[in-house]
């Protein structure tokens, strides 16, 4: 088999092309932690975000390089979960773990599209042509994102490729700036200390607290089923096994 070419003789990229496509997606969920987590936990979310970092460092990834290791072309967990079951159990829990995949992945894209166009509307350099149109605006990026997928994987993975590389470098900016200005005026951290302990009152409380709230930040997890499922559009070296 040709290193650029799957078995069915589709065209495959990089690994990291085809990671940027899956952290489209991942990303885009990442977006909406800080303010979902602001909401959720208030002064303890930044406590929250590492208990749900250490979960995905500890627990989602371990799991899923096995997942990858046992579903090398795509097939992903519910492949692995078919497996168990005889036949026709099998097939009827592959429908129902697909009905809530399906589910996943079309909130996932009506509310990136709602959010988007929000932030389109709000904008005062589009506001005057766009005021009112949430709902159209918000039609028309659901679209433009199914045109893509439609043009085929080249085309959206030279996008994504794009994509993340913008959202990374502004990113970069504005983490930068964040820790700029936090080091620069100590009375932030010390204020958010201080506000942490009146709200909660001890280390073992505030423990509590962060365990408690993080699922509500458990958003970005399903990325990892999307990466397993793209693996087949990685481009492999020769000597490969192909199986």
């Amino acid at each position: 088999m040709h290193s650029g070419e799957t078995q069915a003789g589709h065209r495959t990229h990089s690994w990291w092309q085809v990671m940027c496509l899956t952290g489209v997606d991942y990303f885009s969920t990442l977006g909406y932690q800080p303010g979902i987590a602001a909401l959720a936990a208030g002064a303890v979310s930044p406590l929250a975000t590492l208990v749900l970092v250490a979960l995905t460092l500890f627990g989602a990834l371990p799991v899923y390089s096995r997942v990858a290791q046992e579903s090398p072309h795509g097939e992903g967990s519910v492949s692995m979960l078919e497996r168990l079951l005889s036949f026709w159990p099998g097939k009827l829990l592959v429908l129902a773990l697909l009905g809530f995949l399906a589910t996943d992945f079309i909130i996932t894209i009506t509310l990136s599209a709602a959010d988007a166009s929000a932030h389109l509307i709000e904008n005062p350099f589009f506001n005057r042509f766009l005021s009112g149109q949430q709902v159209p605006v918000t039609l028309a990026l659901v679209l433009l994102l199914g045109a893509v997928f439609l043009r085929g994987f080249k085309e959206a993975i030279g996008i994504a490729v794009v994509l993340v590389v913008v959202y990374l470098a502004l990113n970069a900016v504005v983490i930068g700036r964040s820790l700029f200005d936090v080091f620069s005026t100590p009375v932030y951290f010390q204020n958010w200390k201080q506000a942490l302990y009146v709200q909660h009152g001890s280390s073992l409380a505030l423990v509590g607290v962060s365990l408690l709230v993080f699922p509500k930040l458990a958003l970005g997890l399903s990325g990892f089923e999307t990466g397993v499922a793209v693996m087949p559009q990685v481009q492999g070296h020769l000597g490969d096994d192909a199986q």
